[in-house]
């Protein structure tokens, strides 16, 4: 049987070695490369070809949910599972909208990593106990079609980028000033229209116009 391929982008090195450790003791299972950010990723991915990618969250460069939208272009066959450090709602929210198939967090890993990898094998998800209260907060909130202020939903980056289209930025000028791809402006710019429930670009200027963004 072909050993399942697994992919490490995480900034500390140390870490890496710790998780590749605990990877390499899980029968059928080859860790194939390592990346210190999310650009280093990407560039691996055509040439690995990887079944897994283990992601962290905080990384220089390109962050792991802005490496997350053009992974899932690059390679969509490729499962996500999200290893960070942070367990409050609104990592998991974006991580999940992002497309990641898993999300753990660091202090359950030495614990938690192979379960994770293994149901992520089998085509299931994986998510940390530690996030589980989260989780259901979550669904509930799906379950009964309510959700929260669009100032809470956007993102860090979202809010920067919605600042920027305001000013009349265009998506080339957007990323060179964030350090992110065009395709990540576009993948930001998208969403940021979904979750305003807006149509149009003039839409998102007046309304960042009017909650004050160009300020």
């Amino acid at each position: 049987m072909n050993p399942f391929r697994i992919l490490l982008a995480d900034d500390h090195a140390m870490f890496r070695q710790g998780v590749r450790r605990l990877l390499e003791e899980v029968p059928g299972v080859e860790v194939v490369g390592e990346a210190g950010d999310g650009l280093e990723l990407l560039q691996l991915l055509p040439r690995l070809s990887p079944h897994l990618i283990v992601l962290d969250l905080s990384m220089p460069r390109m962050r792991g949910v802005e490496a997350l939208y053009d992974l899932k272009s690059l390679c969509p066959a490729a499962k996500v599972l999200i290893l960070t450090m942070h367990k409050e709602r609104e990592y998991l929210f974006h991580a999940l909208k992002a497309g990641a198939d898993g999300f753990l967090v660091k202090e359950d890993a030495a614990e938690e990593l192979q379960a994770a990898i293994q149901a992520l094998r089998q085509g299931k998800r994986y998510f940390s106990p530690r996030v589980a209260p989260e989780m259901q907060e979550m669904l509930a909130d799906e379950y009964q079609g309510r959700s929260s202020a669009a100032e809470e939903v956007l993102s860090l980056r979202e809010r920067q980028v919605l600042k920027l289209i305001a000013e009349g930025r265009s998506s080339k000028e957007i990323a060179d000033l964030l350090f992110i791809s065009q395709r990540t402006v576009h993948n930001h710019r998208y969403n940021i229209l979904r979750k305003l429930r807006l149509k149009r670009i003039t839409d998102l200027v007046r309304y960042a116009v009017e909650k004050g963004y160009t300020g």
